[in-house]
């Protein structure tokens, strides 16, 4: 079911189906990619960098970003197309991490796992052995009858 949104580009009011947008910026962010496209379309422009391209078109960079990152952009068309890594600004061309960043989270992510199971072993030997009774027999006695 639609739901009512503020568009996040202009702030109108509108019906919110798959976009985030509404359909008047929709339709000037298309034209925007035509733009665009047909400016990367050219083969002397194929090589351009998205710097260049903006210096070009007049679009906006974070607009450019967007459609390398939605894949309307391929980078295997036009290999220039890189921006930052989203953690350290390293150039990459797809994802929002490039592969060093995505590595070290991963690996920190395995070490917290790794923590979180060994405080869990913990926990149950602490739990065995608050529950363990012991008995003490005195067998040097006989049996008393009191």
């Amino acid at each position: 079911m639609a739901d009512l949104a503020n568009c996040s580009r202009c702030g109108n009011l509108f019906v919110q189906t798959t976009r985030d947008i509404c359909q008047d910026c929709y339709k000037e962010e298309e034209k925007q990619f035509e733009i665009v496209y047909n400016f990367m379309k050219k083969r002397a422009n194929r090589q351009a960098t998205i710097p260049e391209i903006v210096e070009a078109t007049g679009v906006k960079e974070e607009l450019i970003i967007k459609f390398v990152k939605e894949k309307r952009l391929r980078t295997t068309q036009f290999p220039n197309l890189s921006y930052g890594c989203e953690r350290c600004g390293k150039e990459i061309s797809e994802g929002k991490l490039c592969q060093a960043c995505s590595n070290e989270l991963s690996g920190d992510l395995k070490h917290q796992h790794d923590v979180e199971q060994v405080k869990k072993m913990h926990e149950m030997r602490e739990k065995e052995k608050a529950n363990q009774t012991y008995v003490a027999v005195d067998k040097g006695k006989k049996d008393r009858k009191f």
